[in-house]
């Protein structure tokens, strides 16, 4: 139990329903779906499509996502792969000619065809209750209305509001200005395609006219992409993969997202007593980066469209994590590790839902950089995300852009399993950071007998290009113990991420519902 003396926040309780995300107007727009007796699905969706509008830097209707669904009253997990692939007529020789290595972030080259209204239609169609129609209205209503920009929100588009170009200015600032906070955000526009979805399905965003105008937007900028690409996506279930961590079983997205390495540097922890450490001291926060460090690198070696990850059985097998962990100087830091030339990100948002069937949803949703590619479509303002940076130019790569492939995508859902029962859905936002953060999390939890909230208000590291970045939280004998053993210590500028859970307790018969403070949102529960 926390320190009521201390700031902080407590876990939020609910018997018959809860959400988690991390804008206060999502978490209430899912728990009234619930209410009004829609499931997880439904509340999920609902609330994810009107984060696009409360954190238009971090998501939106031009982006990607994924999802785990546990089914009511069974522990079957669905898993959807919501991500885009690249436009048919792309050629990455082409792209090599013209003198580039890598992608350009804020060109139609990087933008891949959005997948998450697929997924959104997908998952509503086959396991929601109350249909798209009652799904959409909120978001639809707010976008016309307006939402208050909020603390985290302002400080996020601020830092990325000059990424945007042309007519995107103009649905994205006011005035040529970023909003102030507590300033109302208004996409009317959108509420138009909202609507089209709502009584068309997936026909009204792949298809007609919005289509048309994300076609003719791209293609003004150079984009490859056609109205062929559009309408012949879809989003595909998949088969989750797992691995056990000290009596519990996690589960993962699979590829082309980065699960892999969360349950690979879980692996290679299992070589370590973390629990005889200290949850914030030097010794846990080496091992946790240059754990990371090494799985990061496995990552970048194998991780690609499902159709082209070789070795997945490698990067998920225990003797592979244990040749890594051997890898580990206690003494030393790795400097070998090779930099990447994928993009990095740290703009998506993260939801989860349990209801009264426990029925659980883990979806993460995101538009990759801060405003995406900082493209938009020009008649309703639809902001594409640039997530075909994850993408390389290496000939032959697994990950080299390529027709019709999905890039290497950072954002995971997870679910964390106990004696065969989802005991919670959680995920941990942060680009990069992402897979870090959901052993971070568990570690907290299962080494350090955290509560899922504490777990997630606690300091957190990372790493970058050789830069160990401790948020401000740790203490200045743990960043002097680092700095002894070679490490360069800084403080990042914003945050690690952030992250949200629901514990469910089928014992007592409640939910806990946990959600990062540094995010502006909250677990709200009935």
């Amino acid at each position: 139990m926390r320190d009521f003396q201390l700031p902080g926040r407590s876990p939020v309780f609910a018997a018959n329903g809860v959400c988690a995300t991390s804008h206060p107007l999502a978490a209430q727009t899912a728990v009234r779906i619930l209410e009004e007796g829609g499931n997880a699905v439904d509340a999920a969706i609902a609330g994810a499509v009107l984060l696009g509008l409360c954190e238009p830097q971090s998501t939106g209707l031009g982006g990607d996502c994924f999802a785990l669904v546990k089914l009511p009253n069974k522990e079957e997990i669905i898993s959807i792969n919501g991500s885009g692939r690249a436009p048919a007529a792309i050629d990455p020789s082409r792209i090599r000619a013209s003198g580039n290595s890598v992608l350009n972030e804020y060109k139609p080259e990087s933008v891949t065809i959005p997948g998450a209204v697929d997924t959104f239609c997908q998952l509503e169609e086959d396991f929601g209750k109350v249909g798209l129609v009652k799904v959409l209205a909120p978001a639809i209503k707010y976008a016309l209305e307006g939402i208050p920009v909020s603390p985290r929100v302002g400080f996020d588009w601020d830092k990325s509001q000059r990424v945007l170009q042309g007519i995107a200015r103009q649905y994205y600032l006011q005035n040529g200005q970023v909003p102030t906070v507590g300033s109302l955000f208004r996409a009317p526009k959108q509420a138009e395609v909202l609507t089209k979805i709502s009584r068309l399905g997936r026909k009204g965003f792949y298809e007609g006219e919005v289509a048309q105008d994300m076609v003719d937007s791209l293609r003004s900028r150079g984009g490859l992409h056609s109205m062929e690409d559009f309408a012949s996506f879809s989003s595909d279930y998949t088969q989750t993969i797992a691995s056990t961590y000290k009596g519990y079983e996690v589960i993962e997205h699979p590829p082309n997202g980065q699960g892999a390495m969360a349950l690979l540097l879980l692996n290679i922890l299992k070589n370590f007593d973390l629990e005889k450490l200290d949850p914030f001291g030097p010794e846990r926060t080496h091992i946790e980066i240059e754990a990371g460090k090494l799985a990061m690198d496995a990552r970048n070696r194998f991780v690609a469209d499902p159709d082209h990850t070789p070795r997945l059985d490698h990067l998920l097998s225990q003797n592979t994590a244990d040749q890594l962990a051997g890898r580990i100087n206690m003494k030393a830091v790795n400097l070998d590790i090779k930099k990447i030339s994928e993009a990095v990100h740290k703009d998506t948002v993260y939801l989860t839902v349990v209801d009264s069937d426990r029925m659980a949803v883990s979806l993460i949703y995101s538009i990759f950089h801060g405003f995406g590619s900082g493209i938009a479509s020009e008649k309703y303002g639809i902001l594409f995300h640039n997530r075909g940076a994850g993408f390389n130019l290496i000939k032959g790569h697994p990950n080299e852009i390529g027709p019709l492939k999905r890039p290497m995508h950072t954002i995971i859902p997870a679910m964390l399993k106990k004696n065969n029962r989802v005991i919670m859905p959680f995920g941990v936002m942060g680009g990069q950071y992402q897979a870090v953060g959901h052993a971070r999390f568990l570690t907290n939890m299962i080494d350090f007998g955290m509560d899922p909230q504490s777990a997630l208000d606690g300091p957190r590291s990372f790493f970058e290009d050789n830069i160990s970045l401790l948020e401000k939280g740790y203490s200045k004998t743990t960043i002097e113990a680092l700095s002894e053993l070679g490490h360069k210590v800084e403080i990042p500028p914003s945050p690690h991420g952030g992250g949200q859970a629901i514990m469910i307790d089928y014992e007592k018969g409640s939910l806990l519902g946990a959600s990062d403070p540094r995010k502006d949102g909250c677990a709200l529960g009935y």
